[in-house]
């Protein structure tokens, strides 16, 4: 195990392969809570797969850009390209592909086929006459990191006395709705009328329940906010940079933080990144854990609908609705609430969203405009 700076700002690095495996439970535990942000290296995943997967994204990004918008998400579809998404209404300096796990769970299902159509909507890929070996490359990328991810997820747990086989863990093992986004940084020149260069992507936090990076390693633009100031993430050569999402602050109970975020535009120099979302199942209400070891310990969540919060969270990165969804509209408000605060609009919209919503079908921006504009009930 290893923290591979001095200085106590510097996102801490863990070796997986360390044999340790209390020493690697506390490590981890801690970094989630102070932090929300640590490095893995002995992670099992092929430096090998890791390259070609490289390679095989930079093919696709060279790709005619007419040829990439044919292929381009859409209001009915979280899945495809993109150059125009929005982070808290800001339009972010990337381009980007988004594919995920279909609803068939196999691979070899064509991606249109009816059997394959989820909540996110289905994958638009390059046909293997097109790019011979990027289908085959990224999927085998995708199962690597749900193998990893599962493997984190189970030392968080352990991290707060829980079980392995948690009711969680299990639906994330099993029915996991996760995504692998890769992001190409063009350099940025651009300006806006104030003179300041536009963000890669804008402070935001991740919403899912961990997220699993590769980032260039000679290229450094992410940045956590911790202690009042933006700390720059430094890759180790081979790592990947792990960070919590706000559903595992929910499960978590608070304990572990989902940490703001941004990524900074360059301008001379271009930049990839690779982040996996790891999910739960869409219909999953993810609730938070009764962890013990101090009396009557509040609960300080409700309940969340992943199907809903990532339904609101695509629709406001997709969209100029103004649509805004965040981990703290679900926070109890303890005393002030029992004296008769509303509650979140949130909570009563993702009971209707629960009641109305076809899980395997994709999302239409226009088909829940209703519900995603309105803050009446």
């Amino acid at each position: 195990m290893t923290d591979v700076r001095s200085d106590n700002l510097c996102v801490p690095t863990i070796d997986l392969s360390s044999g340790n495996e209390t020493e690697i439970i506390d490590f981890i535990a801690k970094a989630c809570s102070e932090f929300g942000f640590f490095q893995v290296i002995g992670h099992g995943i092929s430096l090998d797969l890791i390259q070609t997967y490289r390679e095989q994204f930079k093919l696709y990004f060279n790709l005619p850009y007419e040829m990439k918008l044919s292929w381009k998400r859409h209001e009915s579809n979280a899945r495809g390209y993109f150059d125009d998404e929005l982070t808290k209404q800001k339009r972010d300096w990337k381009q980007c592909l988004d594919f995920g796990i279909p609803q068939s769970r196999d691979w070899n299902t064509p991606d249109d086929d009816p059997m394959n159509l989820c909540l996110d909507g289905w994958n638009q890929l390059p046909s293997v006459d097109l790019l011979p070996d990027f289908r085959s490359t990224v999927t085998q990328y995708f199962d690597a990191c749900v193998e990893l991810s599962d493997r984190i997820a189970i030392l968080m747990a352990k991290g707060l006395g829980q079980d392995q086989d948690s009711r969680l863990l299990q639906a994330l093992r099993e029915e996991h709705s996760s995504y692998l986004r890769t992001n190409f940084y063009p350099p940025c020149t651009t300006t806006d009328e104030d003179g300041i260069k536009p963000l890669g992507i804008s402070p935001h936090q991740d919403a899912g329940f961990l997220t699993v990076l590769l980032q260039d390693e000679d290229c450094h633009s992410l940045q956590v906010w911790k202690d009042d100031q933006w700390i720059t993430v430094h890759p180790e050569p081979g790592s990947f940079t792990i960070n919590t999402g706000d559903m595992a602050q929910v499960w978590s109970n608070g304990r572990y933080k989902a940490p703001l975020h941004r990524v900074l535009s360059h301008e001379t120099d271009e930049r990839f990144s690779a982040p996996f979302f790891y999910n739960p199942p869409y219909r999953t209400m993810v609730e938070p854990l009764s962890l013990g070891g101090e009396e009557d310990e509040p609960t300080h969540y409700h309940s969340v609908l992943w199907g809903y919060f990532r339904a609101v969270r695509f629709a406001g990165d997709l969209t100029n609705l103004g649509v805004e969804i965040q981990v703290d509209d679900f926070r109890l408000g303890g005393g002030e609430e029992e004296e008769g605060r509303p509650e979140s609009h949130h909570l009563a919209k993702q009971r209707t969203f629960a009641t109305i919503a076809d899980f395997s079908s994709p999302f239409s921006v226009e088909k829940y405009r209703d519900l995603l504009v309105s803050d009446s009930t």
